[in-house]
């Protein structure tokens, strides 16, 4: 076992200052109720305790994300993948690249696999919060945890980059308005999150509304939210293609180009279907694409195996099925996903008889959190992302099948890592865990909780 996996069993510190999130949160959003309204409403959205990564893993997070990128850019690619797209998909957004990717990475055992992608990942802003309520328990720790100077350059980060996907467009004028547009936004289980969207927004100069795709209005050429015309629309719907009938106004406004939509269709279906998994993970594809030999390593050494579920391939996915987990191409949030080894077969059915790919298993992380207390924590690790760049990494504790923000201990976590693992560790060691007492170099301001 290395030095992160025994940190993620054995150490025990709580690094979240409760006291510090409420004045974040109060403050940040300008609105006293805001703690309340999360203790109340959402009591699992921050985990007590930090997941620990080694440095080198992020820094293949980082190249996965790049190398994926690389692949989309491919004339090739856009014209394989946009071909079947629907057609507002093919459609250029004209510079836009797409607000708040979200890699999401599952690392268990040293593997680490890109088991997702999402085209308007959610829990940015929640995440810059709890990195600025962090206490450090001994040196080891201080050394590993994010640094409020990192949060305050995530959120300058977000400003830009919505800026950024308003000169992409090519337009003139300064951004000056944005909508944050979700279905019944005030019932959303991250609504608080849009709060701190709105404000950050605000204090950056630029007039922001939340809304529902049927509060807007399509007049004059102009996409309104009562009588504030809108210039972007910061997009969190699942109705990728803007089908349904409530997102008409904001369509109109988006095939006449008079509203910046970000993240845009396009995007999802060049990244956020899960048929582009199997693309990914697919050899013979990388290389008809022309994709580069060492891009092609890392993606099939990272991307685990998926295919497109084919009725005539039952027989063998039924066989090989406790070693994957079956997923709805338009999918989100981990709805209608499951793991094989739990199929009924109704649902096996239903499966068959739906859009879904197949993906090869990659375990969750895993994380005690209570020396006394024996459950096991899984934990995935999310990756927000712009233009192939990594802006921040973030964990999600749960138990179950897939994250669901509804485990007492859970939620999101903060990532704490190192340069050098081997040297940094927070708890006292037990001693018969040699490994780690050989580790354990760093002197302590405290006796640490852990022990």
């Amino acid at each position: 076992m290395n030095t992160v996996d025994v940190l993620n069993r054995d150490c025990f510190c709580l690094t979240l200052d409760q006291d510090a999130l409420s004045l974040a949160l109060d403050a940040e959003a300008g609105q006293p109720q805001l703690s309340k309204l999360i203790r109340e409403r959402c009591p699992y959205l921050f985990a007590a305790q930090p997941v620990f990564v080694p440095a080198h893993q992020l820094q293949t997070m980082a190249q996965v994300v790049t190398a994926v990128e690389s692949v989309v850019a491919l004339a090739a690619y856009r014209a394989q993948v946009l071909a079947a797209a629907p057609a507002i998909a093919r459609i250029d957004p004209c510079g836009p690249r797409g607000a708040f990717f979200g890699y999401d990475f599952h690392l268990h055992g040293g593997r680490l696999g890109l088991i997702e992608i999402n085209t308007n990942a959610g829990g940015a802003m929640l995440n810059a919060l709890l990195a600025r309520a962090q206490r450090a328990c001994c040196t080891a720790m201080d050394e590993m945890e994010p640094k409020r100077v990192g949060a305050a350059r995530f959120e300058q980060q977000i400003v830009d980059m919505f800026r950024n996907e308003w000169r992409r467009s090519g337009r003139g004028k300064p951004l000056s308005s944005i909508a944050i547009v979700d279905e019944e936004p005030e019932a959303q289980y991250l609504y608080p999150e849009f709060l701190l969207f709105q404000q950050l927004f605000e204090r950056h100069g630029m007039r922001s509304v939340i809304t529902s795709p049927s509060g807007l209005e399509w007049r004059d050429g102009v996409l309104w939210h009562g009588n504030l015309a809108i210039d972007l629309v910061y997009n969190r719907l699942t109705d990728f293609y803007l089908e349904q009938a409530r997102s008409g106004a904001l369509r109109e406004a988006y095939l006449s180009r008079a509203v910046v939509l970000t993240p845009h269709p396009q995007a999802h279906a060049l990244y956020a279907d899960k048929r582009r998994l199997a693309l990914l993970s697919d050899a013979s594809q990388l290389q008809a694409l022309g994709v580069p030999q060492t891009t092609q390593q890392l993606l099939l050494e990272h991307v685990p195996h998926t295919e497109v579920v084919d009725p005539g391939q039952e027989v063998r996915l039924w066989k090989e099925r406790r070693g994957l987990f079956f997923k709805p191409v338009a999918g989100y949030g981990s709805r209608a996903a499951y793991r094989g080894d739990k199929l009924t077969k109704r649902v096996w059915q239903d499966i068959l008889a739906g859009d879904y790919v197949a993906q090869c298993i990659v375990l969750p992380g895993e994380r005690m959190v209570d020396k006394l207390d024996p459950r096991v924590m899984k934990f995935d690790l999310r990756a927000y992302a712009y233009d192939s760049a990594v802006q921040w990494v973030a964990a999600r504790m749960y138990q179950g099948q897939t994250t669901n923000f509804r485990t007492p201990s859970g939620g999101f976590s903060p990532v704490y890592s190192t340069v050098d693992v081997s040297a940094t560790v927070c708890c006292t060691p037990s001693p018969e865990d040699e490994t780690l007492h050989a580790a354990t170099t760093l002197g302590y301001k405290q006796k640490s909780p852990c022990v």
